[in-house]
């Protein structure tokens, strides 16, 4: 037996396949995806709630002005 032999299979094992890593980047990038969704889904939100208080506001100084 080779002592050198072993250290290959050893570091064989860690190193992750080929597939490993596809998945990993596929995984990756779905997740990117569903953030790129989540923050466009917020952001569309958060303008409209924005455009309501500026409506709002618009009534008030109106109101105040008459």
């Amino acid at each position: 037996m080779e002592p050198g032999g072993r250290k290959d299979k050893q570091k064989q094992k860690e190193t992750p396949t080929r597939a490993d890593k596809t998945k990993q980047k596929s995984a990756q990038q779905e997740q990117k995806q569903r953030q790129r969704a989540e923050i466009y889904a917020l952001n569309k939100v958060m303008t409209e709630l924005e455009q309501q208080q500026f409506e709002a506001f618009c009534k008030q100084m109106q109101s105040k002005g008459e």
